[in-house]
């Protein structure tokens, strides 16, 4: 008997009882509030998303809601989760929605596939969690618990690997709803137990079961492949106090109240220009050439 049934039934017992209890969970989800949050839980904690997935579904509750919306409302509506491109890739993926599947999130991978901003991750998890059919979801938790687990070591490679998804596929039940209930699981347990940065192995539901544990806990073989940026002083940084000056104004920005938003003029033309250009932020021109440029969000 290989480890996988082993290690899938002591992670299933666990997150029985440890689940936490998240909206896009329960019982009443619906396929869409589903993919609206994988869309928001890319890159952003369960913390800052939780509050913000609320109010996106109270206002938008089904795909032709956000169809229709404007675009600076959605924006808006996004705040400070950050990478508002997402924003924008959401409202896409809503019209089509409405356009090809008559306002029905589709459950095919090949259909969520070609949804805007919708990649091998997300349609997977859409099919696990909203359609409650068999797929391997492998996000960065799920790679992390099956790297230490069943690989040995400390995290898995910077880029996914075929070898990866083979491990991964090895360990997804056949029966659609037992699949599903693995995917959240071990997703939960990367998130809850088998982190990052401090692994807690003394509430590991599969601490003896651990090649990285037996092994006795090896350094990260890639750590040298690992880049990390800091936040401040980044373009990123830079995007985000422009996003949110609009954001919070009633109106058109005058271009000198941008100007004051960083120091370094190169580097606010250069992020103010890439705003413009990903559609995050309009630029209007006065009729005259000495008339103030003024910026908005898009309407």
């Amino acid at each position: 008997m290989t480890r996988a049934p082993l290690v899938r039934d002591a992670v299933l017992a666990w997150f029985d009882v440890n689940a936490r209890d998240l909206p896009w969970r329960a019982p009443d989800r619906t396929p869409w509030g589903v993919l609206v949050s994988e869309v928001m839980l890319q890159q952003t904690p369960v913390a800052r998303v939780e509050p913000a997935w609320r109010a996106w579904m109270d206002r938008w509750p089904e795909p032709g809601d956000l169809a229709c919306a404007g675009t600076d409302d959605v924006l808006r509506a996004w705040d400070r989760l950050g990478y508002p491109r997402r924003a924008l890739r959401l409202q896409d993926c809503a019209r089509v929605v409405v356009e090809r599947h008559d306002g029905v999130v589709p459950a095919t991978e090949a259909e969520l596939l070609a949804l805007p901003g919708v990649g091998g991750y997300t349609a997977a998890a859409v099919l696990a969690f909203a359609h409650g059919r068999r797929s391997v979801v492998l996000d960065t938790n799920v790679r992390r618990v099956l790297a230490r687990v069943a690989a040995g070591v400390a995290l898995p490679a910077p880029s996914q690997t075929v070898a990866e998804v083979r491990l991964a596929e090895s360990f997804v039940p056949d029966d659609d709803a037992l699949a599903a209930r693995w995917a959240a699981a071990s997703m939960e347990l990367g998130a809850l137990v088998c982190t990052a940065r401090a692994p807690r192995c003394g509430d590991c539901p599969v601490a003896d079961l651990c090649a990285w544990r037996s092994a006795d806990h090896p350094p990260d073989a890639h750590a040298a492949r690992r880049r990390t940026q800091p936040w401040a002083g980044t373009d990123r940084q830079v995007r985000g106090r422009v996003m949110a000056l609009l954001r919070e104004a009633l109106g058109p920005v005058p271009d000198s109240a941008v100007d004051a938003v960083w120091p370094d003029v190169r580097q606010l033309e250069r992020c103010v220009d890439g705003l413009v250009t990903d559609g995050l932020l309009a630029r209007i021109l006065g009729p005259g050439p000495d008339d103030p440029v003024t910026y908005r969000l898009p309407a």
